[in-house]
C-alpha cells in the first residue's frame, strides 16, 4: 500500500483536483488515512509542498501511531527539499504534535537542532 500510494493516487491525482485526498484524510480507516498523506509523495517529488502541509495539519489529533510515522516521514521528505517549508511547519507544530510525528520528521536534522525541537526550544 506504502509503496503505490505515491504512484497510483498521487500521480492520478497530479494534475486534477485533489479533493479525494482529503476526503481519505478523514475517513474512518487508518489505511485510507495514511493512503491520503502518503500519495503526496508524488507531489513532494515535484517540490509541490501544499497538499502534504495541509492533510499533515489535518492528521495532527490522529490516535493512530501509523498515521504519526506516516506524516513525519511526509514531512522529512518535504524537508529534504525544501527545508524552510519543513520547519515553518514545524515551528508552529512541534509543541502539540505526537512525538514519534516529530521524531521522524527530524530524524535527518543536526544533532542540536534536533534537540531543540524536541525540547520544544526554537531559534
Amino acid at each position: 500500500m506504502d509503496a503505490s500510494a505515491e504512484h497510483i493516487p498521487g500521480a492520478f491525482l497530479s494534475d486534477r483536483d485533489r479533493a479525494p485526498l482529503y476526503s481519505l484524510s478523514v475517513s474512518q480507516s487508518l489505511w485510507e488515512r495514511r493512503i491520503s498523506v502518503i500519495a503526496t509523495f508524488h507531489f513532494i517529488k515535484r517540490n509541490d509542498f501544499a497538499d502534504t502541509l495541509a492533510i499533515s495539519e489535518g492528521l495532527l489529533a490522529d490516535s493512530e501511531d501509523l498515521i504519526h510515522k506516516a506524516v513525519g516521514w511526509m514531512l522529512r521528505e518535504v524537508g529534504k527539499r525544501n527545508m524552510e517549508a519543513e520547519e515553518a511547519f514545524l515551528k508552529k507544530h512541534c509543541r502539540t504534535m505526537p512525538r514519534t510525528m516529530l521524531r521522524y520528521a527530524i530524524e535527518k536534522f543536526p544533532e542540536d537542532l534536533r534537540q531543540g525541537y524536541m525540547k520544544g526550544v526554537l531559534r
